[in-house]
């Protein structure tokens, strides 16, 4: 299959453009370096010519009230170019537990971009991944200090932006599921105990303090950010990735 890969130049996109031309599948990555304006729709046309498939990775660059109208346009235009060429099946990538947590207006953006697709013209699947290995620093420093990390207990259960990449790669060949697939790590961690195995296997001295106020994800409610039911469960622990 011709596979265009929106956001194909990013952490996740380029590992999931990787995976598909492995396999045989003709994955195009499109992103501003490329010529594509996923707002203005410049370029748009061209990426979705001959594609079966597209797989959109891109971000919002904030993540305040802003992110809605970037979710709002660039699947606008997205799902209007798709439907024009005829592909055959959209796929994007999510986060478990997103409509949970509606104080978070990132949150609240994405649950418009997966509604956006939900109710357009293209037959879809939507991967739903829990939080990253790779952005367990940000997420520290954040609330940190020279002497002291703040964290919430909020329980997560991360994953390798790697394993991701494998779900999101999986999803774009096979038939669209008209529905969503959660995708987490093997294991569930209080983020603030997260937090301390970071820090014990980096040789830092810091502190973990155990805040409910702190950062981000003091806004989420109970186990949220845990799949429920059927979950494609990753390989890679997070301590394994830690010692790469």
């Amino acid at each position: 299959m011709k596979i265009a890969v929106i956001g194909g130049t990013g952490r996740i996109g380029s590992q999931v453009v990787d995976i598909l031309n492995g396999r045989g599948h003709e994955a195009v990555p499109h992103s501003p370096s490329t010529g594509l304006d996923v707002l203005s729709g410049q370029g748009m046309p061209e990426a979705m010519e001959g594609a079966d498939v597209v797989v959109n990775l891109t971000n919002s660059p904030t993540f305040d009230e802003a992110s809605f109208a970037f979710f709002q346009q660039s699947m606008d235009t997205m799902l209007q170019a798709a439907d024009a060429a005829g592909v055959g099946h959209a796929v994007i990538l999510s986060i478990v537990g997103v409509d949970l947590v509606p104080e978070l207006d990132y949150y609240r953006a994405k649950t418009l971009q997966e509604d956006l697709l939900k109710a357009g013209p293209v037959p879809y699947t939507i991967v739903r991944s829990t939080q990253f290995f790779e952005f367990v620093d940000a997420v520290m420093s954040w609330t940190s200090d020279d002497s002291t990390v703040r964290l919430p207990a909020t329980p997560v259960q991360p994953i390798a932006a790697a394993d991701i990449a494998a779900a999101v790669a999986d999803a774009a060949a096979g038939a669209p599921l008209q529905g969503t697939r959660d995708v987490a790590g093997p294991e569930v961690f209080a983020l603030d105990e997260l937090g301390r195995i970071t820090l014990e296997a980096r040789g830092d001295a810091r502190t973990v303090v155990t805040d409910p106020t702190a950062g981000m994800f003091a806004a989420v409610q109970g186990d949220a950010l845990v799949p429920k039911g059927d979950a494609v469960i990753a390989k890679t622990s997070y301590r394994e990735w830690l010692a790469r």
